[in-house]
């Protein structure tokens, strides 16, 4: 029995690699029909009573959406999306040097910290969204641990137009509002392939908070970093920056 046991624990972590890059592989062809975060949604829904809740998710793929919207993210959330290799260090140290500026600052004034800095990759969230959880305390840190694994296979084993287009494609965009078609059709009565810089920048100043900032009624920080994000996408080049992902 025994020896039994001892022959598993060498095959599982085997059986771990080739499960979780089969399953990278797979999605990279493949259109997922569903994400993790969608799951747990749907259960917390249920588990609430809320048997009515749906979850609203048009996939498109990414000649199908107006390439106003992936350079509105790239924009809002990882402008070193193109060059980094899963992984930006200068703006995790970046925002690890905000963030204790900020606690030190809330400290003084005997007040909670009210906005925490995150230095995640679109590449970082695009596997959270499909494979993880948000997890607290010890699971938060195991969650992490698996985010940096299958961060390392997506940027190995998929290019980078497939990585932005399954984000655009599965990121929340509101409660129960997953991906870019189905944000527009919710909140601007349209198709994602016609949305104008400004809608796309709206939608991306929503990010990564999309529960806390409303795209329904924005309010005065979703309006200036809409704004902003506007401004980077000009001066980034507009849609042609897209060429260095195509």
């Amino acid at each position: 029995m025994r020896k039994r046991w001892r022959g598993w624990l060498w095959k599982l972590p085997v059986m771990f690699v080739a499960a979780t890059v089969l399953q990278v592989l797979l999605l990279r062809f493949i259109d997922p029909p569903f994400t993790a975060f969608m799951a747990a949604r749907e259960v917390e829904a249920w588990s609430s009573g809320e048997f009515g809740f749906r979850i609203a998710y048009d996939w498109c793929d990414l000649d199908e959406i107006s390439r106003n919207v992936p350079l509105a993210m790239i924009a809002s959330e990882d402008q070193n999306f193109a060059t980094h290799n899963g992984f930006d260090f200068k703006a995790i140290e970046k925002a690890r040097a905000h963030n204790e500026r900020a606690e030190e600052r809330a400290r003084k004034r005997n007040k909670p910290v009210k906005r925490i800095r995150g230095a995640s990759t679109i590449s970082q969230q695009t596997a959270k969204n499909l494979f993880l959880w948000k997890g607290q305390g010890v699971t938060r840190w195991a969650r992490k641990g698996l985010e940096v694994w299958y961060t390392v296979l997506i940027e190995a084993l998929w290019p980078k137009a497939r990585i932005i287009e399954v984000y655009a494609n599965t990121v929340e965009l509101g409660d129960g509002v997953y991906g870019a078609q189905a944000a527009a059709r919710t909140y601007f009565g349209k198709d994602a392939n016609t949305l104008t810089p400004a809608e796309a920048a709206s939608m991306a100043a929503v990010l990564p908070n999309p529960r806390r900032y409303s795209l329904a009624r924005p309010g005065p920080y979703v309006q200036r970093r809409s704004s902003a994000i506007q401004r980077q996408m000009r001066y980034m080049g507009g849609p042609e920056f897209l060429r260095r992902i195509d």
